[in-house]
């Protein structure tokens, strides 16, 4: 991500410019508009949480900015009583809004109800393919030269974890302020590390294979032999093992197969894999 790319999805919004800008544009892209001033404290704070936003999600949406003390007309036209107020424009109509400075966690869920991010550009792919401990060492190198950027502490925990770093991504997580703490990332994250301790004195896969062919029931074996595929990137064949747990032994462990089940679903990236698991368990127990 670079700042070229969040300008490019980051435009100022005049009265003169917002039929054409936001309106006929929002025709074929969602508008953010974010109404702010220069005087007002929660607007500098969530003014770059959503250009940070608006660059990772790569086009997906576009965020128009509006001064309302440069543009009271504007802001009387959509009848603002406070700011920040953020208004999400698609097809030609306000489709959704909040209002006040939002933690980047709840930022992402809104924006997700709306929109999905697009592919990431090829400088960004170059990026994602860094290897996890070349990661940790860029990272820990931007906090020395600005430590007061919290964001770079979550950056971090989850380097840290892409790296198997467990004990020092808990330790980053844990040490993030509250507003990051409920961050989609963070959240993520900190079921991926649950998941990851449950596996500290787990056997190897085939030793759990082996105690599950002499013994179909045995619950923890399923259990570990379920985290260690999902974490190991056989995510349907994990949540099998889950399900199969929930199915025939609902109660093992304070309803252990469920848990699973939630806490897997907060680490994975495919929606359709999510949701029809989601399916399968909400069918095992309603």
């Amino acid at each position: 991500m670079t700042d070229a790319a969040t300008v490019s999805h980051v435009f100022d919004v005049d009265q003169q410019t917002f039929e054409a800008d936001v309106l006929q544009a929002s025709l074929s892209t969602p508008i953010l508009v974010d109404f702010w001033a220069t005087w007002c404290e929660p607007c500098k704070t969530l003014g770059p949480m959503l250009e940070k936003l608006a660059a990772e999600f790569n086009g997906a949406f576009r965020l128009g900015k509006v001064d309302v003390d440069s543009q009271q007309e504007l802001a009387g036209m959509f009848g603002i009583k406070s700011i920040p107020t953020v208004m999400l424009v698609k097809d030609g109509q306000v489709l959704d809004g909040f209002a006040g400075a939002l933690p980047e966690g709840q930022l992402r869920e809104f924006l997700l109800r709306h929109v999905q991010p697009l592919e990431a550009a090829a400088g960004d792919e170059v990026a994602a393919a860094e290897d996890p401990a070349q990661a940790v060492n860029r990272l820990q190198q931007a906090i020395a030269a600005e430590p007061n950027k919290p964001e770079l502490k979550l950056d971090l925990a989850v380097a840290l974890m892409r790296n198997e770093q467990i004990d020092a991504a808990e330790a980053e997580l844990a040490a993030l302020p509250a507003n990051l703490a409920t961050d989609a990332r963070a959240v993520r994250l900190r079921s991926e590390l649950e998941l990851a301790h449950s596996l500290q004195d787990a056997p190897e896969r085939a030793t759990l294979q082996q105690r599950l062919q002499a013994n179909a029931e045995d619950w923890e074996a399923h259990d570990q032999l379920g985290v260690r595929l999902l974490l190991e990137g056989d995510a349907a064949g994990g949540l099998d093992q889950f399900l199969l747990i929930l199915q025939k032994a609902r109660d093992w462990n304070d309803g252990q197969g469920k848990k699973r089940l939630l806490a897997a679903f907060a680490t994975l990236d495919d929606a359709e894999l999510v949701s029809r698991y989601r399916r399968k368990m909400a069918s095992l127990l309603f």
